[in-house]
């Protein structure tokens, strides 16, 4: 992840910081720009009619119980419907659970798929790498996110990253793997920017907003203009992969610093009280205000993690016993939070004429069993579950696919991971026949073959 002045420190193979170049002054040229773009297009990477199209990915750490939110089995035994009753919502023939009583009122304006599920082992990381990759780890391949993917291909539009993650990168999960939010094979210069705050404390700053301690930016722009006496001293190493990496790093770290653009987007204090509080004053619900904000600011892809791990918070991870979720804290404490948050995004974008550009996806690692555990919980399915798309040229109120009669299985329209991820790509304007450049130089296919978007939700 870029974090340039924030938590943690990345170190070239000498041992030379980030910093300790930021403050040398070495800085250099990153990220794609119009001319690229068109580059791309003329080869037939991108659809240019779709050039204004965003991506805010929600990514619901913990896994939401399917029966208990977007797939209720009334008619199913009480071990297996769960406590909660279904409601209409304005979507005609769309039930869902009463704990998301907001959604129900904007049923109008998402879609639902109600049948993926993934081949993946019963962990969470496994789950979160292949839900935003669409592929599994495997072979030492670590796949690049979806919106790693739409940064390379389609590049930045402002001194904004183009794709950054709110409020941080994923913690650990348990299994020890890759948890798929990185550039992978196409490199450390396609991490996502990290925002490593939580916009929702009244202090909050954006670190890498800051120059580094006792360097005012006036300095910082001297000493980049040293770059030619560097450069002379230092040719070897200039010459290298890691001092590549940090070059554009450091570009990076400068353009934020210096960006009165970029400044403004992260200024969460310009938005009026009310619609602060529309949004909830909680973690989540800036988080999703932020991202409509720097979607405006030009950003292309912003992925939001309603969690950070499933070991030291309330999440959607409700196996029942402590330190885990219950599914009454799931909802007192999680769905509340999560309806305000995702309802006022949406109504926002919608408002703002922004919707039809901006794809929404609410995606998962897996479901929860069909049967509630002895201690009140569901634990982890991925045989089964819901994921469910907004704007960005999807048809709200629809639902794709459908489960068996206990949320087990999908019996109508299984989809699977690539078809998820292939999705993202197509409302992008990604062409889903074309390659990347993938591990040791060979062509790399944007999507698994024989997948495609889910062509029913457009």
């Amino acid at each position: 992840m870029l974090t340039f002045t924030g938590k943690g420190s990345a170190h070239s193979c000498n041992g030379v910081t980030r910093r300790d170049f930021l403050q040398a002054g070495t800085l250099g040229a990153i990220g794609l720009g119009l001319p690229e773009y068109l580059a791309a297009a003329e080869a037939g990477k991108v659809d240019p009619s779709k050039s204004k199209r965003s991506a805010i990915m929600i990514f619901n750490l913990g896994a939401p119980s399917q029966i208990d939110t977007f797939d209720m089995k009334p008619d199913a035994p009480a071990e297996i419907r769960g406590p909660f009753q279904p409601i209409a919502t304005k979507a005609s023939g769309m039930q869902i659970s009463e704990i998301l009583p907001l959604h129900a009122k904007i049923a109008d304006k998402f879609s639902l798929v109600r049948s993926c599920f993934h081949r993946g082992a019963a962990v969470h990381d496994a789950g979160w790498q292949i839900m935003q990759t669409g592929r599994q780890f495997a072979g030492g391949v670590n796949t690049p996110h979806a919106g790693a993917v739409a940064s390379y291909l389609l590049g930045r539009r402002s001194d904004l990253p183009p794709h950054v993650v709110l409020p941080e990168i994923m913690g650990r999960g348990g299994g020890n793997l890759p948890n798929g939010q990185a550039g992978g094979f196409l490199g450390k210069s396609q991490d996502p920017f990290a925002l490593m705050a939580d916009p929702s404390k009244k202090d909050f700053k954006v670190p890498d907003l800051l120059p580094p301690d006792n360097i005012g930016t006036a300095r910082i722009d001297r000493r980049r203009r040293m770059r030619d006496v560097v450069d002379s001293t230092i040719r070897n190493f200039e010459s290298s992969e890691s001092a590549k990496l940090m070059d554009e790093n450091f570009q990076s770290a400068y353009r934020l610093m210096t960006s009165p653009e970029a400044r403004n987007a992260f200024d969460l204090n310009q938005e009026p009280t009310s619609v602060r509080e529309r949004y909830g004053m909680h973690r989540f619900g800036q988080c999703c205000l932020l991202a409509r904000r720097l979607v405006e600011a030009g950003v292309r892809f912003v992925t939001v993690n309603t969690f950070l791990t499933v070991f030291d918070e309330v999440s959607w991870d409700i196996h029942g016993s402590k330190p885990f979720t219950s599914i009454e804290g799931m909802k007192n404490i999680v769905a509340p939070m999560y309806d305000q948050g995702y309802s006022a995004l949406i109504e926002d974008l919608h408002q703002r004429g922004m919707l039809d550009d901006t794809l929404v996806c609410n995606l998962a690692e897996f479901g929860r069993t069909p049967k509630v555990n002895p201690a009140g919980g569901r634990d982890h399915w991925p045989q089964c579950f819901t994921v469910y798309f907004a704007g960005g040229g999807v048809q709200g109120g629809r639902i794709v696919g459908a489960s068996d009669p206990i949320g087990a299985v999908p019996v109508e329209r299984p989809t699977e991971p690539p078809e998820v991820v292939a999705t993202i790509f197509h409302s992008l304007g990604l062409n889903l026949e074309s390659h990347l450049p993938g591990p040791a130089g060979r062509p790399f296919p944007l999507v698994d073959f024989g997948y495609r978007e889910i062509k029913e939700l457009f």
